[in-house]
């Protein structure tokens, strides 16, 4: 009972109409950062942390998780919208979400991903706020053998949805993993592949790679193919979601936020796995017309499944977090910092 009570007292506390507008604030700073290509979460908090030197430590701590949600949130409408994926969350939703714009439905591609969003944070924060101790006990057994099949079904899983050639996909994934090995080893101190460049030794950032591969290949093609090609798709499209979508979009959000949740409580952290693994399990699941919208017209489900998956890993994230003093991303780590100078 001291549990619901002390439940009880932090939601008297949230709700007032001070930490609400702080709520609001945060949200919608995080979600204007979070549609800028290349600016994440933690850029985001990191230069918003001097804001609240002068505010109350739990209104500053609500701030701040408002603006992670938020720019978590806004990477899928650079996404959709331009191709250009603000932080490798967002990579997966560029591949469909892109799609359904350029055939009319970015206002359902929109909907899908903001709604998908709250639903599988809403969950994700049940589990936080009623299991997190069990939860970490357990995610701290996890050894190496754990961490290593881990890996495997996340190197099968991103091979097996690059397309339909098997050879391209593992050629794909062998180079991601050349281009991860660049700069310092962690362990050892080692420099790795960096050809002398002192440069190379902090790494290659996969925000420059994604954005690089998706908004200049964008770029590179509109200044090709300006007035060449005849724009015949309604670009507006419609505002909302048809019952159709509704009815596909449920599920993936569900089967999202179910892939999501566990990858986020682990100590090793990172949302592109339960992303990839969502838009696979999704594309796998596809059947008939709604298969065949894959990779052609834009599937909804593409976009649903791997936005939920994104925002229930991010808000279970706070699981190691909070109970082990562990951060599993750059922007939990500067939580973490702010939590300590509080």
């Amino acid at each position: 009972m001291e549990i619901f009570d002390a439940l009880l007292a932090g939601f008297a506390t949230a709700i007032t109409p001070a930490n609400l507008l702080w709520a609001l604030v945060g949200c919608a700073l995080g979600t204007a950062v979070g549609v800028l290509p290349g600016i994440g979460p933690a850029v985001a908090v990191a230069m918003l942390l001097p804001i609240t030197a002068k505010v109350d430590m739990t209104a500053s701590m609500i701030f701040f998780a408002g603006i992670y949600y938020g720019a978590m949130y806004g990477g899928s409408t650079a996404s959709i919208l331009l191709n250009t994926p603000g932080e490798t969350a967002s990579m997966v939703t560029a591949m469909e979400g892109n799609k359904m714009a350029k055939s009319g439905r970015a206002g359902a591609a929109l909907a899908t991903s903001a709604i998908g969003s709250f639903v599988a944070g809403t969950i994700a924060t049940v589990v936080v706020t009623l299991f997190a101790p069990g939860v970490a006990e357990f995610a701290v057994k996890l050894g190496p053998p754990e961490y290593f099949m881990l890996m495997v079904l996340a190197f099968t899983t991103v091979s097996a949805v690059l397309g339909q050639s098997s050879l391209r996909g593992m050629t794909a994934l062998f180079l991601g993993l050349a281009l991860g090995c660049v700069g310092m080893d962690q362990i050892s101190g080692a420099a790795r592949y960096t050809a002398g460049k002192m440069e190379l030794l902090d790494g290659i950032d996969i925000v420059l790679v994604a954005v690089g591969l998706f908004a200049v290949a964008e770029v590179l093609y509109a200044a090709l193919y300006e007035g060449r090609v005849e724009e015949s798709q309604n670009q507006m499209g419609r505002v909302h979601m048809t019952r159709r979508d509704w009815r596909r979009s449920i599920p993936a959000w569900l089967r999202g936020t179910v892939i999501g949740t566990p990858f986020g409580c682990i100590p090793a952290g990172g949302t592109e796995i339960p992303t990839f693994l969502s838009y696979a399990t999704e594309k796998r699941l596809a059947k008939g017309e709604d298969k065949a919208e894959f990779g052609t017209r834009g599937a909804i489900e593409g976009v649903a499944g791997p936005e939920a998956a994104n925002n229930a890993t991010v808000t279970a994230a706070l699981i190691p977090l909070l109970t082990l003093g562990i951060p599993t991303s750059n922007t939990t780590a500067v939580l973490l910092g702010a939590f300590q100078n509080y």
